[in-house]
């Protein structure tokens, strides 16, 4: 990392405008699963939190315009999973959607009410319901050009690509041979990466349902992640080095044979959430377990030594138990906000609204160039037949104005369609029941043979 001079970079100022206390969300219930997750999605509109429950399985929702303090009881709550939710995230073209997944082997697609759930109100029938994998299901993502597809991941190590409208997996890719710890779609939608706990980093072709390429990444135990750089075919991942150091890495995803860059952090001991400003190309890494959100200029296409330059660090006292990232569209131009993260610390969801200093009021276009709208841009007939397609740009200076949206043609799967899944389900666990007893009996033969 190169720090032998100061830059000219109009990024160089970034700082975070710290809330007061009125524009906080106080008296959260964030769940205590140990899952490793981000915890918080948000739209425009809303603010979803995985929200701690006696049965488990529920999501608080808070209104993105209405911070300050909450009545635990009052908050509107969605639930209909039966077991933990372990990941959310909302649909980046409507504001009222949004999708969980679960231990219960199962991913949900809830929609809200344009005006909101009343105070106290608990959502239990989802719009769509996702079976096919056979174990819990971690992470959920998605896709950021076609409407109404997510990827998933679960721990029976599949990735698979959904059809939200017709309720069924258009493609599965195998590979993988331990705990998948995070997905991330590129720029326009062609590949994944994922990041594994059998210290992999995986660039996935979801429609060729194979592995593209893979790197050895972290050594450490502990969990990691990787995501693209925006609109290049770099990533980015973070992780644990060899003496419990948390570090984070470089990779070209044309070559993945080794890292480009490779750069120690601190000793801390929380997996880091990484998030990155695609239109800014600003890397963000907020740490469980501490205060501090540092944030780093990438300068993508630079040689790897000129590559990253840290910017600063947000510091406070409070420790970081989940943090989500808006999508520019919704930033505070007038302010220069280019990011804004909303942090839970304690019982507290904070809004961290990133901006850049600068004297004029009038609209900075430098710092705002067009910025991905709420609108597909591809068919999924076009995509699932090769067609790839950048997001749908917007500008926004005169600020954002989200289109109209008319109801979804969900079809969702009916009782009986689950009820066969179900038993395919019980088949499937009953013959892995039957191949471990085989081998155990195959192991049992070679050792009395050897005697």
């Amino acid at each position: 990392m190169s720090n032998k001079f100061v830059r000219s970079s109009k990024y160089r100022h970034v700082f975070a405008n710290v809330p007061k206390r009125d524009d906080v969300w106080d008296g959260v219930r964030l769940t205590k699963s140990a899952w490793d997750s981000n915890w918080v999605t948000a739209s425009g509109k809303w603010v979803a939190v995985a929200w701690q429950t006696a049965g488990g399985g529920a999501v608080g929702i808070l209104d993105a315009q209405k911070p300050g303090k909450l009545e635990p009881t009052q908050v509107p709550v969605v639930s209909g999973h039966k077991g933990a939710v372990l990941d959310l995230e909302f649909d980046p073209f409507n504001d009222d959607i949004f999708a969980t997944v679960s231990e219960d082997c199962t991913a949900k697609i809830w929609k809200l009410p344009s005006e909101g759930l009343k105070n106290g109100e608990q959502l239990t029938e989802d719009i769509q319901t996702l079976k096919g994998h056979k174990r819990k299901v971690g992470v959920v993502k998605y896709h950021p050009v076609v409407e109404n597809v997510i990827a998933t991941a679960s721990t029976d190590y599949d990735v698979k690509v959904w059809d939200i409208e017709k309720g069924s997996a258009l493609f599965t890719t195998t590979g993988h041979t331990n705990l998948i710890q995070s997905l991330d779609w590129n720029y326009d939608g062609s590949l994944l990466v994922s990041n594994a706990k059998d210290k992999k980093v995986r660039v996935i072709d979801p429609r060729q349902q194979a592995i593209a390429a893979e790197g050895n990444s972290h050594v450490g135990v502990k969990g990691g992640r990787a995501l693209w750089l925006g609109k290049h075919d770099k990533i980015a991942s973070v992780g644990f080095g060899s003496g419990a150091s948390r570090e984070f890495m470089i990779w070209d995803s044309k070559n993945m044979s080794a890292p480009i860059f490779k750069q120690n952090l601190d000793n801390a001991a929380g997996i880091i959430m990484p998030f990155y400003d695609e239109d800014a190309d600003l890397l963000f890494f907020a740490g469980k377990g501490d205060g501090g959100i540092r944030y780093y200029e990438v300068i993508p296409e630079a040689e790897p030594n000129e590559m990253i330059f840290e910017v600063s660090t947000y510091r406070t006292n409070d420790s970081t138990a989940g943090c989500g990232a808006v999508h520019r569209r919704h930033c505070n131009v007038s302010q220069n906000e280019i990011i804004r993260l909303y942090q839970v610390t304690g019982s507290q969801v904070r809004p961290l609204s990133f901006q850049v200093p600068r004297k004029s009021d009038l609209f900075q276009d430098d710092l705002f160039p067009e910025a991905r709208g709420d609108e597909p841009n591809l068919a999924l007939d076009a995509w699932v037949g090769g067609q790839n397609a950048t997001p749908k740009l917007v500008s926004l200076e005169h600020g954002f104005v989200a289109t109209a949206k008319g109801d979804k043609n969900i079809s969702k799967v009916a009782d009986g369609a689950a009820g066969d899944q179900a038993k395919i389900d019980e088949l499937t666990k009953r013959i892995a029941q039957l191949e471990s007893q085989i081998a155990d009996r195959d192991a049992r033969i070679k050792e009395l043979e050897g005697q």
